[in-house]
């Protein structure tokens, strides 16, 4: 099929390769550099977040990204805890964290651990808690005569600590209330 596999590569292996495909009517080439990467893990380029938040009973991801050749196998702790897959909490092939149904009791300081045949790292986060975004008042179906006006309410919960912005769609897109001003209005109840 023309193509060379090699297995178990050594830094010998890194340079210039080049193909030749050769029939009756004459030959040509073609170049290839392979450079070998190696390195421990880092998290100089890529730390994890130092604040994490999540919404109480959502569901949180914690990423976990060093740079490491070849690709780290990656453990989690919380605290002195090491963290294992269980119902709630899972660690992903790419090094993700994910803990869904948030509640107090997951607040913490959380470690991932990243470790190859070069060397280990880790990078810590803190995960805090906030209170779900709930809708408490929802836009009800409105029957309007055409060429009359149509208001419709939207009233929602939210963690203090956090703003709030609202977000209005007509079949899926976004109204854009600074282009579209002399048809839709916003009013803002504090």
């Amino acid at each position: 099929k023309g193509e060379l596999r090699i297995q178990s590569l050594t830094f010998d292996d890194a340079g210039m390769y080049q193909c030749i495909a050769e029939n009756t009517h004459g030959i040509i080439y073609a170049n290839a550099e392979l450079k070998i990467v190696a390195s421990p893990p880092t998290f100089e380029f890529n730390p994890m977040k130092k604040k994490i938040l999540a919404a109480k009973g959502g569901r949180v991801i914690i990423e976990c990204k060093p740079k490491a050749a070849p690709k780290p196998k990656f453990s989690w702790s919380k605290g002195t805890e090491l963290l294992v897959n269980g119902s709630r909490i899972r660690i992903w092939d790419d090094g993700s964290l994910e803990i869904i149904n948030v509640t107090k009791l997951d607040e913490g300081r959380y470690t991932c651990f990243a470790e190859n045949n070069r060397g280990k790292a880790n990078s810590t986060g803190v995960l805090e808690m906030t209170e779900a975004t709930r809708i408490t008042l929802a836009p009800l179906n409105v029957d309007v005569t055409v060429g009359e006006n149509a208001t419709m309410q939207c009233i929602a919960s939210h963690d203090p600590t956090l703003d709030l912005t609202f977000i209005w769609s007509l079949n899926g897109f976004v109204i854009d209330f600074e282009k579209e001003h002399e048809h839709y209005e916003r009013n803002v109840m504090v």
